[in-house]
């Protein structure tokens, strides 16, 4: 379980430079975000375009990895893009770059063209098992930002292969799952060894502590994700039966699953593989939002019950899925898992 050593309330400079600098910048990136998604780009674009994401993608990527590299620029990133495509007089690298600028700019007109292309190329660590590195996402949850739906800014920083800090935006979570009418747009960060901590993307000063919930069995509620190359949702159903999981399930794109367990919104997110997969985990998938759910008092493992080794290089190698908790139920969940799999 996640030390408890601050109140029910914080501020943000409490919990470190690097936690203000890592915040700021996910608030950021998350506004430009919400800027791509509700403007004139998305509403204008054809069913299958991927164009505003791609767009997203990119400004948030420069801006959390500007705002990184201003705080301290030894810290290398492990990030999904590279400015290859942005390049270039062709007519496709003119046009998407033009409008990641455009986004960028949106929120920092400060940032000329080689600032941007340069930091998102910044984001090119391989990782591994020694020293300090970010590991960013800088929209996780594509599919959920297209259908206007959840997506997240993730971002971890990962030392000695251990994640040491987590911050999540969530532009379109509201504050209460079962609330349509609640606030949406939250922030979380989770420190270790300091705690779990909640906050509205318009007031990122001011922390609150989220914790999880333990409720009884026919009240535990089941997360997953909505795409099924993402999980096995069959052998979610299997899971909960075995394990004597009696609520609701809820899908839902992006990171923003560890969030609601974090919170106490839901108490279990499976990230299942299917039979015969050899899919390994990216990091990036993972190192903003599993401290969440451990400093809220929660557990995360693989489905073997190991713990996350984010000391492997850009992908969880020597890890089979992933099951987020809220502790209680964890181990029920491992033993259904085993039997399952043994067969």
């Amino acid at each position: 379980m996640a030390a408890a050593t601050k109140t029910s309330t914080t501020s943000l400079a409490a919990l470190g430079d690097a936690a203000v600098a890592a915040v700021r910048a996910v608030v950021a990136a998350s506004r430009v975000c919400e800027t791509v998604r509700t403007g004139e780009l998305m509403q204008s674009m054809s069913k299958d375009d991927k164009s505003p994401v791609t767009v997203a993608d990119f400004a948030a990527q420069a801006i959390v990895i500007h705002e990184l590299h201003a705080f301290d620029a030894s810290i290398p990133v492990v990030g999904e893009e590279d400015a290859d495509a942005l390049r270039g007089d062709a007519e496709e690298a003119t046009q998407l770059r033009q409008k990641v600028m455009s986004a960028v700019h949106s929120l920092r007109t400060d940032l000329d063209e080689a600032a941007v292309l340069g930091a998102i190329d910044r984001g090119n660590y391989e990782g591994g098992a020694s020293g300090r590195f970010w590991a960013l996402d800088p929209i996780d949850g594509t599919k959920g930002f297209l259908r206007n739906d959840q997506y997240a800014v993730a971002l971890g920083l990962v030392e000695d292969g251990q994640v040491v800090l987590g911050v999540l935006g969530c532009p379109n979570l509201r504050e209460d799952l079962d609330n349509p009418e609640s606030v949406r747009g939250c922030g979380y960060v989770a420190k270790r060894g300091e705690g779990c901590f909640k906050f509205n993307l318009d007031n990122c000063e001011s922390l609150t502590k989220a914790t999880v919930t333990s409720p009884p069995a026919e009240e535990v509620r089941l997360v997953e994700s909505v795409e099924t190359k993402h999980t096995s949702h069959d052998t979610s159903a299997q899971i909960k039966a075995a394990a004597n999981i009696k609520g609701d399930s809820v899908r839902m794109d992006s990171q923003a699953k560890y969030a609601v367990v974090g919170r106490g919104d839901a108490h279990l997110y499976l990230r299942l593989p299917r039979a015969g997969s050899t899919h390994e985990e990216k990091i990036w998938d993972h190192a903003g939002g599993m401290l969440i759910v451990e400093e809220a008092g929660g557990r995360v493992t693989d489905i073997h019950g190991k713990p996350l080794d984010f000391g492997q290089g850009q992908t969880l190698k020597n890890n089979t899925g992933v099951v987020a908790s809220n502790g209680v139920v964890h181990d029920a969940v491992i033993a259904a898992l085993a039997e399952i799999y043994k067969n």
